[in-house]
């Protein structure tokens, strides 16, 4: 009678033990799902971030005869896979547009997006990564890629003084897509800024309306 006593409580514990393990490994298991819900949450501008960043751009722009009209800022410290190239009106202190953009691949394989989420960036020619700070836009040519239209970026600043040196401009690439295709990122070229086709035709027809070289901010 001892023995059976015995080994129903140790059944019972035996049991109890198991269903809590249940219910703890079921726990777990729903905060690594919501952690990974949590990772894939879509990024998106900071419109505080975007506006300090203009009103900055503003007094620089003013202060070395640039439009006062327009800029385009590049936030690289966003996935690649979302639009992070905003066309910034200045007279309405608001967005104008907002596209996708690429960076270069650095080490990594052309044309992919390992880097979509930490890209690195080099002022080193041959490095085959994009330059942070601040650039005028001018000089209208001739691209191979794209739409054939590419805008010379003049680095301002010592952190990208050898773009022309490195031939990084500004271009359309026919593998840059129109919409966000986050999770994925967007093809990682050779260090220029690419935007699609489609973003090229509408930029373009406004910087050509521009009567000064337009500044384009690269940071992070």
């Amino acid at each position: 009678m001892v023995l059976k006593s015995y080994f129903i409580i140790v059944s019972f514990f035996m049991l109890f033990s198991c269903t809590k393990d249940q219910h703890i490994n079921a726990q777990e298991k729903l905060a690594f799902e919501d952690t990974g819900i949590a990772e894939l949450e879509k990024p998106g501008i900071d419109l505080v971030k975007t506006t300090n960043k203009a009103n900055e751009a503003l007094e620089f722009a003013k202060s070395k005869k640039l439009s006062n009209e327009i800029c385009i800022l590049i936030d690289m410290s966003l996935h690649s896979g979302v639009k992070r190239l905003i066309i910034w009106d200045f007279k309405n202190q608001k967005i104008r547009g907002t596209y996708l953009v690429g960076h270069g691949c650095g080490i990594n394989s052309w044309s992919k997006d390992e880097s979509k989420n930490n890209p690195k960036f080099s002022n080193e020619d041959g490095s085959h990564l994009s330059s942070l700070g601040k650039y005028k836009l001018s000089g209208r040519g001739y691209s191979d890629w794209g739409i054939h239209v590419k805008y010379l970026m003049h680095g301002m600043e010592d952190s990208n003084s050898n773009a022309l040196k490195r031939f990084i401009v500004f271009h359309s690439w026919e593998l840059m897509s129109d919409e966000e295709v986050f999770p994925n990122g967007s093809p990682e070229g050779w260090g220029c800024p690419t935007v699609s086709n489609n973003a090229m035709k509408e930029i373009d027809v406004l910087l050509q309306k521009q009567n000064r070289p337009v500044l384009m901010w690269i940071y992070n």
